[in-house]
């Protein structure tokens, strides 16, 4: 699981550093576009997965005392979070579509540093989101497993690396988020 999550971050901090540079480049273009960014969305949706991060942790917590019932709900609410954060997403894509903020021939802030920094906002936020897809069908199904009384729980290795994603996703959001929500707004 260790070396997953340092090729993952090594795939985000390819992404990260490439956009830190576009972001140097072109730093009053992209402060400026970057405030076409939904503040409101990306807030709630930072505090919908910093909350989903804190019951995965007491998930982890519970799976350690053996404590099946209290681990499968608290499994159950970060996914039911997990899912809140992509509809939430989903709100906010659908505005952005509206807007035509889609970098295109239809794009409705011109070319160069904008469409870029758009870019890089549907590339980061899209592969997050297929991300957080993936940790919720997985703690989903954990949580199932626990419920069903699937397997002897016990302190285990699995539910701690489900813990390790999941907190990967919540860090790659806590990056993301001042990245693309914050800049241009101080």
């Amino acid at each position: 699981m260790w070396t997953f999550l340092a090729s993952e971050m090594l795939f985000f901090g390819g992404l990260f550093l490439a956009f830190a540079i576009y972001r140097f480049t072109h730093a009053p273009e992209m402060a400026a576009v970057a405030r076409e960014t939904n503040l409101v969305y990306g807030t709630v949706n930072a505090a919908i997965l910093h909350v989903s991060s804190v019951a995965m942790a007491l998930a982890e917590k519970a799976g350690e005392r053996g404590l099946r019932d209290r681990a499968a709900g608290l499994l159950a609410l970060t996914a039911a979070l997990g899912l809140a954060f992509l509809a939430v997403k989903g709100f906010e894509y659908a505005e952005d579509l509206d807007r035509h903020l889609l970098p295109g021939p239809d794009f409705a802030l011109g070319r160069g540093p904008a469409q870029l920094f758009w870019g890089f906002y549907w590339a980061m936020t899209g592969i997050h989101a297929i991300h957080l897809t993936i940790g919720i069908a997985a703690v989903a199904l954990f949580a199932w497993r626990v419920r069903r009384d699937a397997f002897p729980f016990r302190p285990s290795a699995g539910l701690a690396a489900l813990g390790l994603y999941w907190h990967l996703i919540d860090v790659v959001w806590i990056v993301l988020y001042p990245m693309l929500y914050l800049g241009g707004r101080s």
